[in-house]
């Protein structure tokens, strides 16, 4: 998660909340491409987790990271929680279980983006390996139960935690023991990210099938390809999911502002302090009559900080979060905002990926999302494979590229970080599916070679 929003302007009507979104419309020449991924420090030695404190904890890592970077740290009484920098925007945060987050800088090609994310691996192994860390690249921590796994010292994890299991079943598994990669893409109007928010909502579950990466729990197969993306569909239905409601007439920013406003509110937070108000509705925060905090008005900053903890499978903000991914490899890093952009960037990759979704009804989208974390590439919508889909969208997005051309100092363009996905295609099979294989062969039933194999 990104840092919290501290804008302090008070927020009276229902119409300041659209205008809000209506900032984020942008012309073309101005898109760019924010990438974030997650990680799961270990322990080298025994393969452990990562506490916050002690000399080699997570505290000690991000101290050393501020000395590197020169970041501004983010605090939290009194702690590192997290850094920024103040002249390119990237980020660097931690997820409740200690998951190593990087919010990257908003940039105009996967070129750049990818040469942020191994400058940012680089200058992590370089604080990490004194201490004794490594960062493993798994959509779910294969080897840790629950109570093995550390808790970050920040005021809103300890309201979700609280919350959490009132709500569904697997929340604390996603705060705790998931990890994910995604990508912010922008758009020009609202009617531009009308299409390009259903387009990528009905192509998420293909996304989520070509970055499956999470077969393994507490040591042993957990039965899916994509863990994560299964832990998903009861963690907080109030706030995941598909948004049927997104392929309705009169789909806007009107509707998204409604949609979030019912979403029911985990915190308010006023200074340093997080005021725990989970259950409550930002509606009567709007009014001024949210009954934990009388008398207080919602601001800039609450609406922001709502909006971050509101979980679909794309998510709105002032621009649009693609969230269906596990977290993975390298090349998968870089591949996931090439996928994205190569059909959302394009208007007419964009428009033939309409034309492969459009006549799906809510009920066949939302049994793909459902079927694909068991069955990845082989699930199926209207007698088609998502193999089959993949396969067009992956095309759709090579030709989006290559109209892009945007060039590196190779004068390759984008196209070439599509490769992993191009892999998973032409061999049918998952990285979760060839990790399944290594643990029945080569691995001899154990995931302690997966620290190994799947390091940066």
């Amino acid at each position: 998660m990104a840092r919290d929003q501290l804008d302090p302007t008070f927020i009276t009507s229902r119409e300041e909340l659209v205008s809000w979104f209506e900032v984020g419309c942008k012309p073309v020449e101005s898109f760019r491409i924010g990438t974030e991924h997650e990680k799961f420090p270990f322990r080298r030695a025994d393969l452990s987790p990562v506490a916050y404190e002690g000399p080699n904890g997570i505290r000690a890592l991000l101290e050393g990271m501020q000395m590197l970077l020169g970041w501004e740290p983010i605090m939290e009484d009194g702690r590192i929680i997290g850094l920024f920098d103040v002249t390119g925007g990237g980020a660097i945060s931690l997820e409740p279980g200690g998951q190593f987050e990087l919010s990257g800088a908003p940039l105009e090609t996967i070129h750049q983006t990818c040469s942020e994310l191994h400058a940012h691996l680089a200058q992590v192994r370089q604080v990490a390996e004194p201490l004794g860390l490594g960062f493993l690249g798994l959509g779910m921590s294969p080897k840790w139960t629950l109570a093995e796994t550390p808790v970050m010292p920040k005021g809103r994890y300890g309201i979700m935690t609280r919350y959490m299991p009132k709500v569904g079943s697997r929340g604390l598994d996603m705060m705790y023991r998931t990890s994910t990669v995604q990508v912010n893409l922008d758009f020009s109007s609202e009617a531009d990210m009308v299409r390009k928010l259903r387009v990528s909502l009905a192509l998420q579950p293909i996304a989520t099938a070509l970055f499956a990466n999470s077969p393994f729990t507490e040591g042993r197969p957990n039965g899916f390809l994509s863990a994560r993306s299964e832990i998903w569909r009861d963690t907080d239905n109030a706030r995941a999911g598909m948004l049927p409601w997104a392929f309705e007439d009169g789909m806007g920013f009107e509707r998204y502002v409604d949609y979030a406003l019912d979403v029911p509110m985990y915190f308010v937070k006023r200074g340093d302090h997080y005021h725990d108000v989970a259950g409550a509705s930002f509606r009567d925060l709007l009014a001024g009559r949210l009954p934990q905090l009388p008398g207080e008005r919602a601001t800039v900053a609450d609406w922001a900080n709502h909006l971050s903890t509101i979980f679909p499978e794309v998510r709105l903000k002032r621009y649009l979060e693609m969230r269906g991914a596990d977290s993975g490899p390298t090349g998968r890093i870089c591949a996931l905002p090439s996928l994205w952009v190569g059909v959302l960037y394009d208007d007419a990759s964009l428009d033939a990926a309409w034309e492969i979704v459009k006549h799906w009804t809510a009920e066949e989208r939302q049994k793909l999302r459902d079927d694909v974390p068991r069955e990845g590439l082989s699930a199926r919508i209207r007698n088609r494979s998502v193999l089959e889909v993949a396969r067009d969208v992956l095309a759709l997005a090579d030709d989006g590229l290559a109209r892009r051309a945007r060039l590196n100092l190779y004068g390759e363009d984008e196209r070439i970080h599509l490769a992993p996905l191009h892999r998973v295609v032409e061999q049918n099979a998952t990285l979760a599916e060839q990790l399944l294989a290594k643990y029945d062969g080569p691995w001899e039933k154990s995931v302690d070679p997966a620290f190994g194999e799947l390091a940066y």
